[in-house]
Order: structure tokens, then C-alpha cells, then sequence
């Protein structure tokens, strides 16, 4: 079997003026996260977080800063923010939506929730709508077991759901 490679050596990063990674930002890391650490590396993830806390996303730019500013390779900054799921390289939807797909949801009727809501959205997990209003993920948990199946948007855990509450749920955001 032969490997499937990108070019990512030519690929072209979009670019502005103004940094991701503000002054403001690096002020703030330098002065609250740094000191608690031995490493500027142990950082990447309090910076991650703080470019996607004001963006919605990471810009690839801003990973090239955080770098920099950590004075790392940016290839260690890209496996960290790729590593984990909770940080996006592309633009999200306003609403972001996790379906928990633990055993107890998938008990409770997770799979056949999941397969109405990304029929609805016409998404796949892990996909953004075309008006960029809705992306759809799913969470290993979501830690709320005991009223399974549940799904997050943004900040508000929606449990005990069916189709039908979770559709009116969608039609409140619309």
C-alpha cells in the first residue's frame, strides 16, 4: 500500500497585516502562564487557546506567531493544535455542536440522533454548514451519562434528547 502524502511545503498560508497574537495576548502569557512553567513549550496550549477564544479559530498565521513567540518550531505548534479536537484550523459555525457518543449515549439512541441532526444540517461531523451558522462534532463524553443521549451547543448542554427537542432546539437558533 502506498502512502498518501500532502504537499504541505508549498502550501500558501493567507496572510495579514495585523498579528493573531496580539500584544495584548503575549502581555497576558507572559505575565499569568509563563512563570508557572519551567519551559515556554508547556505555554502552547494556554496560547492556542487564547488566539481560538478570540478568533473562533486558529489562522495558520497565528500559529507561525505562537511559535515565535514561544520560540518553537511551528511544526510542534501544528501537532499540538491538531492533536486535540477542541481547536479548529478553519473558520467554525456560530453554533457549535458536540453529540456525545460515550456507551451510555450510544445506548440511549445515539446513533440514529446523530444520523437525523447531520441529515438536517446536510453536515458530517466534523463539517461546517454553508451559511457557516452550524458545525457538527462528536465528543468521546460529555460526562452527563445519566440523562443520555446529550449534546453541547456552545456553552449549553442540551440533555434527555430526542430528535424532536433537539430539532426544536435548532429551529431556536435559526
Amino acid at each position: 500500500m502506498a502512502w498518501i502524502t500532502k504537499n504541505s511545503a508549498t502550501m500558501e498560508i493567507e496572510r495579514r497585516d495585523e498579528p493573531y497574537l496580539t500584544d495584548a495576548m503575549k502581555a497576558k502569557l507572559t505575565a499569568d502562564v509563563l512563570p508557572r512553567f519551567p519551559r515556554k513549550q508547556a505555554a502552547t496550549l494556554p496560547a492556542l487557546h487564547e488566539v481560538q477564544h478570540a478568533y473562533d479559530y486558529i489562522p495558520h498565521q497565528a500559529l507561525e506567531e505562537i511559535a515565535a513567540f514561544l520560540e518553537l518550531e511551528p511544526s510542534v505548534v501544528m501537532d499540538t493544535a491538531t492533536f486535540y479536537e477542541e481547536f479548529f484550523l478553519r473558520p467554525r459555525g456560530k453554533y457549535l455542536i458536540w453529540v456525545c457518543q460515550s456507551l451510555s449515549c450510544e445506548i440511549m439512541g445515539q446513533p440514529t440522533l446523530l444520523e437525523q441532526i447531520s441529515a438536517k444540517l446536510d453536515i458530517e461531523p466534523g463539517e461546517t454548514t454553508d451559511d457557516g451558522k452550524f458545525t457538527l462534532m462528536t465528543a468521546e463524553c460529555l460526562g452527563s451519562c445519566g440523562t443520555a443521549p446529550v449534546a453541547l451547543v456552545n456553552e449549553d448542554l442540551h440533555e434527555n434528547l430526542t430528535y424532536d427537542n433537539f430539532e426544536r432546539v435548532l429551529d431556536s437558533l435559526k
